[in-house]
């Protein structure tokens, strides 16, 4: 009995030890009981505007319909599917098609959004992207080149007669330049139009302006157009502007698609040069 009772003896020391230690695990316990019984509640301290939330995610949502990288294309000929992918709405790609059955095209960034009437940040993201025919932007060159006119209607000369001497009196032809319009006008057998002129190499919109001041197509040459819905491979690369890849791409067309009843049609075959085809139908028909 007293080797038992000697372990339950503590001295003064040992026994606040052991008061403490209780006390230590009655006050844990009670916050452990408390926290569990009363979760913790935040309070909010940033509130979300709604109507800017709704139009970041609107963003995200286009953002997110094209991560594939843009690449330069003419707006002319946006497709259903690559409309969506460039977040234009229904509405506004039928505004689209019904213009361009009017045989009309859009020229510029502005013509775009006058006849889609899309937003000015959309039009931000995508008018980068448009490339529009080289004869357009030689247009527009032009259109700011208004000199004033240095010789009488009566002295303008043939540019279907004209000689590379003739030609080298313009500013800005050389013996090169001039000679290289002679050659491309004999492959043509000869100008049907002024415009052609611009589709010679290395000729300045603003030469060609200046060369238009004394020589112009008054004589065109007789052109017995090709059916393209019966021409052979051979028969349209016969022509300057079509090479035979791309006759062979034209006819491959015809025979998987059926008969040719559209110029717009053309845009459908791989590589056809559109910013082209004005000159093109001159020597064409269906």
């Amino acid at each position: 009995m007293k080797d038992q009772k000697s372990y339950f003896k503590f001295n003064k020391r040992e026994r606040r030890g052991v008061f403490f230690l209780l006390l230590i695990i009655i006050v844990l316990q009670s916050i452990y009981y408390y926290v569990k019984a009363k979760p913790f509640q935040e309070t909010p301290q940033v509130t979300v505007d709604a109507e800017i939330q709704a139009k970041v995610d609107s963003l995200k949502q286009i953002r997110s319909k094209d991560t594939v990288r843009l690449f330069p294309f003419n707006p002319n000929y946006i497709t259903d599917y690559k409309g969506y992918r460039l977040g234009l709405s229904t509405a506004e790609l039928d505004r689209l098609f019904a213009y361009r059955k009017q045989q009309k095209f859009v020229n510029s960034a502005a013509e775009f959004q006058q006849v889609t009437q899309v937003s000015d940040s959309l039009l931000a993201v995508i008018a980068p992207y448009f490339k529009f025919p080289a004869w357009v932007q030689r247009r527009k060159a032009t259109s700011q080149y208004k000199p004033e006119p240095i010789v009488k209607a009566r002295e303008i000369q043939d540019l279907n007669t004209a000689t590379a001497e003739a030609l080298k009196r313009v500013s800005g032809i050389g013996e090169v330049l001039s000679q290289r319009i002679v050659k491309f006008r004999d492959r043509l057998g000869g100008f049907l139009v002024n415009a052609q002129l611009y589709d010679v190499y290395g000729l300045a919109p603003e030469v060609v302006a200046g060369t238009l001041e004394h020589f112009q197509v008054q004589n065109p040459p007789k052109v017995e157009k090709i059916n393209i819905n019966t021409a052979t491979v051979t028969e349209l690369s016969r022509m300057l502007y079509i090479n035979y890849t791309l006759a062979q791409q034209i006819v491959a067309y015809r025979t998987a698609k059926g008969m040719y009843t559209s110029w717009d049609e053309l845009s459908q075959v791989e590589n056809f040069p559109m910013e082209k085809i004005d000159r093109i139908k001159l020597y064409l028909t269906f």
